[in-house]
């Protein structure tokens, strides 16, 4: 991966990849068209209430969010996706939903030209009450748990593979796979499935659902242990890191390129270097930046070095986060795929 086509140095670099600090708008420019495999983020949410990260209010989402959007589709490659997660929000004063989340796939493929192939639904379990007037106060509504995730497509036929992302097989199916002609016959069912011999066949794991159960509850990781250790206060929006490997797993390749155009703490980029992916990210608030360096430092490292880091990003440095041992022995996985 090239990074001297950026204008300037990035914030830090590993041995997979590089983070950005700036508007994504500009850096993406930067990149060449066709070039990206996976564009994969969580942008700030169209809420009422403004957060400290940023966002932008219902009325003006959605042309914000589409200037991202088009400039994402030209620089994906033929058979590359865009996948965005975003949560939902009620209208101002009112029980009642916002459709903003639900027009932006209809404006994306109408107005810039992607596919939807296929609607996914993150279920958070761990996911506190909210929104707190309809929930808890006056308790006319349910818990909002379930964020909306696009994944959008510049062709009809973008890469895949679900085989790499199979679920743990049932209780139920394991039983059925040791002895298959105790439990079914083969044959059509009522429904029109023709159930075959190849259905009792262990394919090493049950297709997924696009529904993904992953609680959001990390509280003891590597970034969150060098926040606390600094006194610094962790990115308030961060998506769990099974999340991006789900998407990353299922639609790219070992040394593909991973784009995350609003990274906030670089969860997308550091599952991506767990996965032998290259990867980019852009973030526009440097205190955020600096903080995710700790996500790619040894678990072992002091205090001493967590803050030394830090303070070369706050200060404009360019530092490099490794390649320690483990990231070298990574890259010479990855190697084995390069074409």
């Amino acid at each position: 991966m090239d990074i001297e086509q950026f204008r300037h140095a990035p914030t830090y670099q590993t041995g997979f990849g590089a983070a950005f600090l700036g508007d994504s708008l500009k850096l993406l420019n930067q990149l060449p068209d066709n070039s990206i495999n996976l564009v994969l983020t969580s942008p700030p949410f169209a809420l009422q209430r403004k957060k400290e990260y940023g966002n932008k209010n219902q009325s003006e989402y959605i042309e914000w969010l589409a200037q991202f959007a088009s400039l994402v589709y030209q620089k994906l490659k033929d058979d590359g996706s865009f996948v965005l997660d975003l949560g939902g929000a009620y209208e101002k004063g009112k029980p009642v939903r916002s459709l903003y989340n639900f027009r932006i796939p209809i404006y994306f493929c109408d107005k810039i030209g992607f596919f939807l192939a296929e609607d996914f639904y993150w279920f958070n379990p761990s996911k506190l009450p909210s929104p707190i007037e309809w929930v808890n106060k006056r308790k006319i509504r349910a818990k909002d748990s379930v964020n909306t995730v696009w994944w959008f497509s510049k062709s009809e036929f973008p890469k895949a593979d679900v085989t790499r992302v199979l679920t743990e097989y049932s209780s139920r199916m394991k039983k059925l796979l040791e002895d298959p002609e105790k439990f079914y016959d083969p044959k059509k069912r009522p429904s029109g499935h023709d159930i075959g011999k190849g259905f009792g066949k262990n394919n090493g794991g049950a297709i997924p659902s696009n529904l993904l159960q992953i609680p959001n509850s990390d509280s003891n990781g590597q970034y969150l242990r060098g926040c606390k250790a600094l006194g610094l206060k962790a990115h308030p929006a961060r998506f769990p890191s099974k999340l991006p490997e789900f998407f990353i797993r299922f639609l790219t390749d070992p040394c593909d390129l991973v784009v995350d155009i609003f990274a906030g703490s670089n969860t997308t980029g550091f599952v991506a270097e767990q996965e032998c992916r290259y990867w980019l990210a852009f973030e526009n608030e440097r205190q955020y930046l600096a903080a995710s360096a700790f996500r790619f430092m040894q678990e072992d490292v002091g205090e001493h070095n967590l803050s030394h880091y830090y303070q070369k990003i706050m200060l404009g440095e360019s530092v490099e986060v490794g390649p320690d041992a483990k990231q070298l022995r990574l890259f010479e996985k990855a190697s084995k795929y390069r074409p």
